[in-house]
């Protein structure tokens, strides 16, 4: 996969100042089930998609069953509505910027039910970690056979929730333009083992780094035409 970075989305103001261009996107992005959008993780990577896609912002928040006394998560059904708005409100305040949905885990499939919409003017998703299995063990595909839009997967070898095999077998059922980038090592959370990172001689930083140019290949392809 070609791995380099995206042309320069950017232009001169008459002042001379360089200022976002149309084409900068603005992402939207969701934490997973576990940990809010404050955490070490989600900042980390809220961070690097900015830079890497040189985004106008990368809008993160947190789902209200976040707030006040901890809690499971409600079913991911039930959380589309209020990741909508916020994506009609983020769109509102960036008029002429592509939007690009980015999620954790179940960030990233309430984020492909949202792309789903009809009444969402969504350009890509990125999905962080997938959650291709549920806690049954079934495959739960729906949602991402009835994308249209283009669609990346960051997902990690050793990731239990997201067997690389039948996440093939999705991606080519799939109407959606899709690519996939493969975390050699990484878990759910892309989390890889010191003895893995010793034998591969490669380090974090440098797996998600990879990951992260992966990402901002695809949406720019995607969002160039």
């Amino acid at each position: 996969m070609d791995l380099s970075r995206p042309a320069k989305r950017h232009r001169r103001s008459k002042d001379g100042e360089t200022e976002p261009s149309s084409l900068s996107p603005v992402v939207i992005f969701a934490h997973g089930a576990g940990a809010p959008s404050s955490s070490d993780w989600m900042l980390r990577w809220k961070n690097m998609l900015k830079e890497a896609l040189q985004a106008v912002d990368v809008v993160t928040f947190d789902y209200p069953y976040m707030s006040g006394k901890k809690r499971a998560p409600p079913k991911a059904e039930k959380l589309v509505e209020f990741h909508s708005n916020i994506v009609k409100e983020t769109a509102t305040k960036y008029p002429g910027h592509p939007v690009v949905l980015a999620g954790k885990s179940m960030g990233s499939r309430v984020g492909c039910m949202v792309a789903s919409l009809e009444d969402n003017n969504v350009s890509a998703v990125v999905c962080l970690g997938y959650p291709l299995k549920g806690i049954n063990g079934a495959v739960r595909d729906e949602t991402l056979l009835q994308l249209t839009i283009p669609t990346m997967f960051v997902q990690g070898s050793k990731d239990g929730l997201c067997p690389l095999e039948k996440l093939e077998a999705t991606r080519k059922k799939m109407k959606a333009p899709n690519d996939l980038h493969v975390i050699d090592g990484g878990d759910h959370s892309f989390k890889i083992g010191k003895k893995h990172l010793q034998a591969s001689n490669s380090s974090q930083d440098v797996a998600e780094e990879a990951a992260v140019q992966a990402i901002a290949a695809f949406i720019s392809r995607s969002l160039e035409g």
